[in-house]
């Protein structure tokens, strides 16, 4: 499981004309305008070489395209806004990013996601009623693919993951149904898709719960290259000690020469703690004074932020690039995981541009959701992720390099991964992801909603 998808027969001028009488969006075939724009990913290194793509304007759309798909037997991947960057290989694209809309509940503090609508629009529409949802370190992303893989954001060891706050969605299944998915309705399936992501069909809207915050203490520091060490001493042992209305990160970062970087940063080798405070910014001043004295600086920008401008912390890049990446968890973060990371990726070094970055788990992160889902990762301590740009002449140097990176903390880890923070591919690797008994979970999921594997693009969810 899942089977081979074999085509009933090559697909004829004659089923692309049903498919668009069927659908109220462009179906885009090979070689037309305007398919690579609509299939167009952040992660330019990822290759699609779809049958044809539908541009879903509406659920109904999504029904349809998924019906088209499994009487011809198409496997099926569906991508929203980009930064998921799906392969699709002979399959049937779905883009969801026509789909968009917030309609916020404030009295019930509820938030109605369609597919395609990026974390942007919800921040700014829960705002307006002193709310906020539990978006990521980046408002371009995509709020329902970021939130079905999880979801770890700047609030997140004070209220857990964001998929812990879902509480319905609308899913199109391998069936050709549009089915309203809640833990009464569909326990299952309500728990194999919050964490499991899109192995079990195409979500075409969610509902989240929203929480009273407006402003948080936040912000990030630069620290020279020659604090390195210093720092990351420091953070090892100053991060436990945070209460969990406090999140933290630090990163390794090899920055280009680009003039739109500040002129102290400019080409230069830095490490940026991340740091935000959910409270008094008195509070959150003194809890991050240890840090703030653990080297030098060369640009603060830490301060009292309201949560429209938190993009402001982690400074995630914005322009699509061809990348790699990979990740891991790490149950601890002692003295001599920190003189691995630097031999590793610390300023001596001798690795490709790469980012290096340390997320503070534990808190609300640790704990199971109610109702429970299939997140994944609840018993890291800190979260690592190596990401790097995929340019012409590094494409075997940057992985070799940041496989590198993650070998030399592998005595650290746990050896599970957060979802969105990690490439996998084969059905070992996605295993490793849940662990046993969830990963039978899931599988058993699987066969009952996609005994043939229509979906089955990205996770190699199958058993074998």
């Amino acid at each position: 499981m899942p089977t081979p998808l074999i085509p009933h027969h090559p697909l004829t001028d004659d089923d692309i004309r049903l498919l668009r009488s069927e659908v109220s969006g462009p179906v885009y075939l090979p070689g037309d305008p305007g398919l690579a724009e609509e299939a167009a990913g952040f992660d330019l290194a990822v290759v699609r070489r779809p049958v044809a793509v539908v541009a879903a304007g509406r659920a109904q759309d999504v029904v349809a395209a998924v019906r088209w798909a499994a009487e011809r037997r198409v496997p099926v991947a569906v991508q929203a806004t980009g930064h998921g960057s799906v392969p699709c290989d002979g399959g049937l694209f779905v883009s969801t990013r026509s789909m968009r809309g917030v309609l916020v509940n404030p009295e019930r503090r509820l938030a109605r996601i369609e597919a395609g609508t990026r974390w942007r629009e919800v921040v700014d529409a829960a705002a307006r009623h002193g709310l906020a949802p539990l978006s990521g370190s980046s408002s371009a992303v995509g709020a329902v693919g970021y939130t079905l893989g999880g979801g770890l954001g700047l609030l997140g060891r004070e209220y857990g993951f964001a998929a812990d706050h879902v509480t319905a969605l609308d899913l199109v299944t391998a069936d050709g149904r549009l089915r309203h998915v809640t833990a009464d309705a569909e326990p299952e399936l309500f728990w194999a898709v919050r964490g499991g992501r899109d192995q079990f069909g195409i979500v075409t809207a969610i509902e989240v719960r929203l929480f009273p915050v407006t402003t948080l203490y936040a912000g990030g520091i630069y620290f020279t290259a020659s604090s390195t060490a210093s720092v990351l001493h420091a953070y090892r042992t100053w991060a436990p000690t945070l209460p969990e209305s406090a999140s933290s990160s630090v990163a390794l970062l090899r920055l280009p020469p680009l003039e739109r970087l500040p002129e102290p940063l400019r080409g230069m080798f830095v490490v940026h703690l991340r740091y935000s405070y959910n409270g008094p910014a008195e509070e959150g001043e003194a809890l991050l004074a240890p840090m703030r004295q653990s080297g030098e600086a060369v640009l603060d920008h830490i301060g009292r932020l309201p949560v429209t401008e938190t993009d402001s912390v982690c400074q995630d890049p914005t322009e699509p690039m061809p990348l790699w990446h990979q990740g891991g968890l790490l149950r601890s973060l002692d003295a001599d995981t920190v003189e691995a990371l630097i031999a590793a990726a610390g300023p001596q070094a001798d690795v490709p541009p790469l980012a290096v970055e340390i997320r503070q788990l534990g808190g609300a992160l640790s704990r199971p959701a109610s109702p429970p889902n299939a997140v994944a990762g609840r018993d890291g301590a800190y979260c690592l992720h190596v990401v790097g740009p995929l340019l012409p002449g590094l494409e075997e140097a940057l992985p070799a390099a940041g496989n590198g990176i993650v070998d030399a903390v592998k005595p650290w880890s746990t050896g599970g991964a957060l979802l969105n923070f990690c490439s996998i591919s084969t059905p070992e690797e996605t295993a490793a992801v849940w662990g046993a008994e969830d990963h039978a979970r899931l599988l058993a999921v699987k066969r009952a909603e996609d005994p043939s594997g229509l979906f089955r693009f990205g996770p190699a969810l199958c058993d074998d």
